[in-house]
């Protein structure tokens, strides 16, 4: 098969091959299906996507596609072949647009399209006349080629009744102003997950949380197979992970059936349009992983477009003390430069969990809202008013008072003048063998004695706005947990100190 046309968007070059054509007579033939097998390699630098396109005739009720390709073994430190896969109907590729009819990555060899269903990962409805595209996603290419293999079959006939889709309400029985525990980053078998909604319902329950936020990569095709599992102890917001090759964000709250495209790279300039369509589509955007070192999580776009960033991801490791020390410094930074913590990025945390034994809710966001609502909930994430807890075993109470009985909590500010003492008081639960850090635009300025085994204690502090433009808590471990000495068992968003 030869090329047919070569284009390029910035880093995000794009290779569309030779055509792919069906026979219209065959239509004549209820249930009659056409097979198509198309062969090929892609070389090492291959463009981020290539589309085969597939003239659909009329008549189609079901479009199926299969494929595979060689993994020969390579040098250690050298990337092998990894080919993800994804399909646009006819309505075309255009970035943002309609046409996009699902994304397994990845995750599947094969995938089916019809009115009436599809494979998890892909869009239900009607198999339409026109030129359609296969998506094919070289991650990584081994230095010997990727070839691969495409079966492309069309079943005729009538087709089956579209199912209008019923989304989960977005409100649950709240408790009215209060703390509510989260988990914003959560995978599905709609994409490389193993787990179905009903599981990671029931797991989100057991963890504790009030609510989650769907999150499969690249696909919108959850949305609709969340309703059934919502209820009045449980909010189930609705989002996507956009999974881009300079890294992945977390569409928190979206309005169901949001679609949100992720073929770019930083160096296109194209992100700050997709930040706005999730912000139009009622979600918020947070950066995941910002430091992750799998192939394409590294994050590369910055964090002037972020609602709220994800310092903590899955079970605490090296990468996470890393982004949360990225995430101090943009604290200090927004101090420097005199905004007073106005524009501070709030940080969260998420489990990020796939299948077993990954656990759900491990870290949780706890998070200060009017009510278990969607918009309340992302008020609180965006207003800062969180903490982030490794299970629901653990409970913090943060606050800061001033000479006066001013009082301000987390995410807040202390009005208080520069000389004026500020007591801090930390209350927590569910910490055994814990130390306490109080943490500053100038470093680690109080580290406690050794919480009791019973996991409850509480730690104060005194200073000034002088002293402390901000502080904010950690608790850690005593010992080891995990790769790391002293990891976290929870951690504060910052209270303000000062006029600002």
């Amino acid at each position: 098969m030869g090329r047919r046309a070569l284009f390029v968007t910035g880093a995000a070059a794009a290779l569309t091959l030779g055509s792919v054509s069906f026979p219209s007579e065959a239509a004549d033939a209820a249930d009659a299906s056409e097979t198509r097998t198309v062969r090929g390699t892609l070389p090492t630098g291959s463009p981020d996507f290539v589309y085969l396109p597939v003239e659909v005739p009329d008549g189609v009720r079901e479009i199926k596609v299969a494929y595979t390709y060689e993994k020969p073994a390579v040098p250690v430190g050298t990337a092998g072949n990894a080919l993800d896969i994804g399909v646009f109907d006819q309505r075309g590729t255009e970035l943002g647009g309609k046409g996009f009819r699902g994304w397994s990555g990845g995750a599947r060899t094969e995938f089916f399209i019809r009115a009436d269903d599809a494979t998890p990962g892909y869009i239900p409805g009607p198999v339409e006349e026109g030129t359609w595209h296969i998506a094919l996603g070289p991650y990584t290419v081994a230095p010997q080629g990727l070839p691969y293999e495409i079966t492309i079959t069309l079943t005729y006939g009538e087709p089956g009744k579209v199912v209008k889709p019923v989304y989960p309400p977005s409100r649950a029985r709240g408790r009215g102003r209060a703390w509510y525990r989260g988990d914003c980053h959560l995978h599905s078998w709609y994409s490389d997950g193993r787990r179905t909604p009903a599981e990671i319902a029931a797991l989100a329950r057991a963890a504790g949380l009030d609510f989650i936020n769907t999150s499969d990569h690249n696909t919108h095709s959850s949305h609709a197979h969340w309703a059934p599992e919502a209820g009045d102890d449980l909010l189930i917001m609705l989002g996507e992970e956009v999974t881009t090759r300079n890294g992945h964000v977390v569409a928190l709250g979206t309005d169901p059936g949001t679609f949100v495209d992720w073929r770019y790279r930083a160096r296109d300039n194209r992100f700050g349009k997709y930040a706005r369509r999730i912000r139009e589509a009622g979600g918020l955007v947070v950066p995941a992983h910002p430091h992750a070192t799998c192939v394409g999580c590294n994050w590369k776009f910055g964090f002037g477009e972020a609602d709220a960033v994800e310092v903590w991801n899955g079970p605490f490791g090296p990468d996470d003390e890393v982004s949360l020390a990225d995430w101090d410094s943009m604290l200090v930074a927004s101090v420097r430069e005199g905004r007073g913590g106005r524009d501070w990025i709030p940080a969260m945390g998420n489990s990020d969990a796939h299948r077993d034994p990954d656990p759900v809710g491990t870290p949780q966001t706890v998070v200060l809202a009017d009510d278990l609502t969607r918009e309340a909930i992302q008020e609180g994430i965006r207003a800062g008013r969180s903490y982030v807890a490794e299970s629901r075993k653990v409970s913090l109470s943060f606050s800061a008072t001033g000479p006066k009985g001013e009082h301000a909590g987390i995410g807040g500010r202390l009005k208080v003048d520069r000389d004026d003492p500020v007591t801090v008081i930390l209350e927590a639960s569910g910490v055994p063998r814990c130390t306490v850090r109080f943490v500053t635009d100038q470093g680690v300025l109080h580290t406690s004695a050794v919480l009791p085994v019973s996991g409850a204690g509480r730690v104060e502090w005194r200073t000034t706005a002088q002293y402390a433009a901000y502080v904010r808590a950690e608790v850690r471990h005593e010992a080891a947990a995990g790769p790391l000495p002293g990891a976290l068992a929870a951690f504060t968003n910052p209270i303000f100190l000062g006029r600002g």
